[in-house]
């Protein structure tokens, strides 16, 4: 077995919001996986609250949770533009839950913060990357490279008038869905546009796919998948009011790391985890 030094990093991340339509945005950046991470807050829209109560899950569809999100550094983002840690969260089996308090008017933006997933394997055939399923080893002779995916759920909610915008600034790091507006006034029939970003730079071509959560219900679970434009743009237009997942993975070199990876989904509700 040849082993390639260097380590590989996928990212995903997803997101979330209310009015008549959520998103919630899901970035994954790494292998890619069956299962994408959501954050989705109690409310999105909390007018008369000072809180809500996030849930969040791994998921084959849309909002129905299957496995817990552990060890990952939840936060929330105010109007203000600063980000506070949330405290530890309640975990069952199958999902997180934590509260999340909103102390003024305006949009927030709760996450799960940057989550790195376990250390693994991954071989090449040819022009295919496999990842190396658990108690077993590559090939004889394959080529070889230590993986390690990170995860990143957001969803937005809003309090009251939105007001100031600096919970809807761009991290600039790591792999992004960056909403180009306010996730609060998304409606149905109506575009809303992103930009994907990985360290704050544009990618280019790169797949979004938009889930919605009543396709559970009626069959139609993925409505769209549009690739991002030379600017790292999106537009995806909703016909239906409801909770909408979007999701983008990212898988990318990265030389020189201590332990490994890279590659990113994102999913977004009518804001960033994201549900739309």
């Amino acid at each position: 077995m040849t082993k390639t030094r260097g380590n590989w990093r996928t990212a995903r991340a997803t997101g979330a919001l209310a009015p008549a339509i959520a998103t919630a945005l899901a970035l994954v950046s790494g292998p890619s996986a069956a299962h994408m991470p959501y954050v989705l807050p109690s409310v999105f829209d909390a007018a008369g609250r000072d809180r809500v109560t996030l849930q969040a899950s791994f998921t084959e569809d849309a909002f129905r949770p299957e496995i817990a999100v552990k060890d990952a550094p939840f936060e929330i983002t105010g109007p203000n533009g600063k980000t506070v840690k949330l405290a530890a969260p309640t975990l069952t089996t199958d999902q997180a839950i934590v509260e999340a308090a909103l102390p003024a008017d305006g949009v927030y933006r709760l996450s799960s913060g940057q989550r790195i997933g376990r250390l693994s394997k991954m071989y090449r055939t040819g022009e295919v990357w496999t990842i190396v399923g658990e108690g077993k080893t590559p090939p004889a002779g394959a080529t070889s490279v230590d993986v390690r995916s990170t995860t990143l759920a957001n969803a937005y909610a809003v309090r009251g008038k939105p007001g100031a915008a600096g919970a809807l600034a761009a991290r600039a790091k790591a792999l992004e869905i960056h909403p180009l507006g306010d996730p609060s006034s998304y409606a149905p029939g109506a575009a809303a546009a992103f930009e994907i970003l990985y360290e704050g730079k544009p990618l280019a071509s790169e797949p979004v796919t938009l889930f919605r959560e009543a396709g559970f219900y009626d069959g139609r679970k993925q409505i769209a998948t549009v690739n991002s434009d030379k600017a790292g743009r999106v537009t995806l237009t909703p016909a239906d009011a409801g909770r909408y997942l979007m999701l983008v993975r990212y898988r990318t070199a990265t030389p020189g790391a201590a332990d490994a990876y890279a590659s990113l989904p994102r999913r977004w509700r009518s804001r960033r985890s994201e549900a739309i």
